[in-house]
């Protein structure tokens, strides 16, 4: 039986993480899924009520809804005769923290950049 380590854990939990965003920004490739999510911020909805504004069937629809939840970023609850959508807003930070991430390193490049621009233009004659 192999032991944990804290090192070890920690690489545990950075692939389940790394799963995790791949899963749901996989999820969010599609345009279809992206109007799902965007429509369930308004609140819960069943498949139904869903599919409605869209050319697609139902089944469709569904097994859009299966990648979103499979992601993490949806839940179906049983309510009664209904099994309506909610939208998971504690699955998108990660996604956040991520892009976060990233748009800083990359302002920060570009606010190196425009200090050494200017410097440049200082020393111009």
């Amino acid at each position: 039986m192999a032991s944990s380590t804290p090192a070890s854990a920690d690489l545990e939990t950075a692939a389940a993480d790394e799963d995790q965003l791949n899963r749901a920004f996989a999820a969010l490739s599609d345009p279809l899924r992206r109007k799902l999510v965007a429509r369930l911020a308004h609140g819960d909805a069943t498949v139904n009520e869903l599919a409605e504004p869209f050319t697609v069937t139902l089944q469709a629809v569904s097994k859009h809804l299966k990648v979103l939840e499979d992601a993490g970023l949806i839940t179906r609850r049983r309510d009664a005769q209904r099994r309506p959508c909610h939208l998971e807003p504690s699955a998108f930070g990660p996604l956040a923290l991520w892009i976060e991430a990233y748009r800083d390193r990359t302002e920060e490049k570009y606010r190196r950049l425009d200090a050494l621009l200017a410097a440049e233009e200082g020393n111009q004659p």
